[in-house]
């Protein structure tokens, strides 16, 4: 189960404060995979991206609606 969201969006800013509203927020920190534990771990359709800094995980189609697409066009081959 893949969660859809855009980093890019930010939270909108009002003027109104609700006391602890913001508390609650925690994240997780990032695991750190090597390449041999991040290949596990990744689906058929993501990929990994090596440089000598990181490793990253994502996805090979990375528009929502395009995925979907791939999904159905996939799902239909499969059928016939």
């Amino acid at each position: 189960n893949d969660l859809v969201l855009n980093v890019v969006r930010g939270k909108k800013l009002t003027n109104v404060r609700a006391s602890g509203s913001d508390d609650a927020i925690k994240l997780a920190p990032p695991r750190k995979f090597s390449l041999e534990q991040a290949l596990e771990y990744i689906n058929d359709d993501e990929l990994l991206e090596v440089t000598p800094q990181n490793i990253r995980m994502r996805k090979k189609i990375l528009g929502e609606v395009d995925r979907k697409r791939e999904m159905n066009r996939l799902s239909k081959l499969n059928q016939e």
